[in-house]
């Protein structure tokens, strides 16, 4: 069963259809919406702020989100993605939003929808990704303009892959 624990009297709040991995750990002031997943060694640290989480976003293993104190919540939209070992730390990440393998997403940057961050990318503090683009590199600059292609093709096939993953895990 995931670690789940109260944070000065604050309990994290799940939506409808989420799964939760067994050594998943969620802390304090975490609201998360529908069909969510949090994936093995994943870590959700609403301790110091809050994290929003909206519908269908999933947390692959060993992810962190996490905030800064009285500064930068975490604030994440619906069908997203976040790659393994991907670090996304006070930011707002908007509606259908692909965060790659091992990224970096530092405090206030602002990933508009329909984008894509590439594995390995470091995006640095008060970064703002326009809707519709990639990024990549570290620093993490913008390399193309996402096409419909790529975006159902990534972006909604790995976030609708999520939930079925999560439900072979319920059965």
């Amino acid at each position: 069963m995931a670690l789940i624990k109260s944070v000065k009297g604050i309990s994290p709040k799940f939506g409808n259809n989420i799964y939760l991995a067994d050594n998943a750990t969620i802390v304090g002031d975490v609201v998360m919406g529908d069909d969510c997943s949090v994936w093995f060694n994943a870590v959700l640290r609403g301790d110091v702020h809050y994290i929003r989480m909206g519908n269908k976003v999933n947390v692959q293993d060993g992810a962190i989100i996490h905030c800064t104190y009285q500064k930068a919540p975490t604030n994440i939209g619906n069908n997203v993605s976040i790659g393994h070992r991907a670090l996304v730390h006070g930011c707002t990440l908007h509606d259908n939003v692909l965060i790659g393998m091992g990224a970096i997403v530092m405090d206030h940057c602002v990933v508009g929808s329909n984008s894509i961050i590439a594995a390995g990318a470091v995006l640095l503090e008060k970064t703002i990704v326009e809707p519709g683009s990639v990024w990549a590199g570290v620093p993490a600059k913008k390399v193309k303009d996402i096409n419909p292609e790529l975006q159902k093709g990534e972006i909604e096939r790995i976030a609708n892959n999520y939930v079925m993953y999560s439900g072979w895990f319920k059965e």
